[in-house]
């Protein structure tokens, strides 16, 4: 039996139609500012991890929704096979809709293992009790960015020819889907409230790409790795977008593991992922990924992020006492 357990079963309808329904819907229902919630994994099935686990017997790991849940399982699959077989262990894939989702999964002890985002590392290593293990080297690079992407066609050219328009974020706790593009918002005295006809999430990289591809929204903040990685194994939709903005560097999107997993067994995970590049089979299976290798990542790496963090939280703090003494 494959060491992959994955909990979610195939989507019941194709998502192009789904997602084609859904946000139409979403954007033409209202013309007031605010932010629509577009669940794209309704269509997915997820089941609750068990309670009570022993770690003898398998690893839970959760991978971020970078990518839609069924794209998840296609590109992880292997990565997480190769894993199991290293370690003789199980591993069972856990997916969420949300990373928040993924985060509590962490604090409830539900979860050994996770591929997440750089925006929840950097925010709540200690508050969600997980620590980095791993970071994937992609394309010679220990960073990513953020890309501010319309549809090709579009007159748009800069992020101001955006205002007034309809605007996909991915998720609220992403980096680069969300953080990023609020922080430029921010330099500029703006909310997505007041600056966006329309904003809505789309709960993964892939799904914002189709939607600026499809003309459902005239712009979307992505993942830079995600992008460049479509776009070369498959610019079906990223070649009907172009980019008019990249935000400064990041470091990748680390390998997390909890803090209430062995030692032994995190170093042994380290093992694993350090020496993948090594393995034959291991440097196939990160090549379909567009990984070099796994690294050991330095904080220092995350400080950006923290900072921007920081920025908008002095920002909306100065904002609500301003308003209070309007009052």
């Amino acid at each position: 039996m494959s060491p992959l357990l994955v909990t979610s079963k195939p989507p019941l309808f194709p998502l192009r139609f789904f997602l084609v329904l859904i946000l139409l819907f979403s954007i033409s229902c209202t013309n007031e500012a605010g932010y629509t919630s577009v669940d794209f994994s309704k269509i997915v099935k997820v089941n609750r991890a068990e309670s009570r686990y022993d770690e003898n017997t398998g690893l839970r790991v959760a991978v971020a929704a970078i990518v839609s849940p069924k794209e998840t399982v296609v590109h992880y699959r292997e990565l997480l096979d190769y894993l199991g077989r290293n370690l003789e262990r199980s591993v069972f894939l856990i997916q969420r809709k949300t990373y928040g989702e993924i985060d509590e999964l962490f604090v409830e002890r539900q979860l050994d293992l996770g591929f997440i985002c750089s925006g929840p590392y950097a925010a709540g290593d200690q508050k969600y009790g997980f620590e980095v293990l791993a970071a994937p080297r992609v394309n010679g690079s220990n960073f990513y960015q953020s890309y501010l992407i319309v549809h090709k066609d579009s007159r748009f050219q800069n992020l101001e020819n955006l205002k007034g328009k309809t605007f996909a974020f991915t998720d609220p706790e992403s980096n680069t889907g969300r953080l990023v593009p609020v922080y430029w918002l921010m330099q500029k005295r703006a909310t997505p409230d007041t600056f966006f006809k329309k904003s809505l999430y789309t709960y993964s990289h892939d799904n914002s790409i189709l939607a600026v591809a499809r003309k459902l929204v005239d712009g979307a903040a992505v993942d830079g790795h995600i992008w460049e990685y479509y776009n070369r194994r498959n610019p079906f939709n990223t070649s009907k977008t172009r980019i008019i903005r990249k935000s400064e560097s990041f470091g990748n999107p680390p390998v997390v593991a909890s803090v209430y997993l062995s030692a032994k067994v995190k170093e042994r995970i380290r093992q694993v992922l350090f020496s993948m590049h090594l393995n034959t089979d291991g440097k196939r299976i990160l090549d379909k990924l567009m990984i070099d290798r796994f690294i050991a990542p330095k904080e220092a790496w995350y400080d950006p992020i923290r900072r921007m963090k920081q920025t908008l939280s002095l920002s909306e703090e100065t904002t609500h006492a301003n308003a209070k003494l309007k009052k």
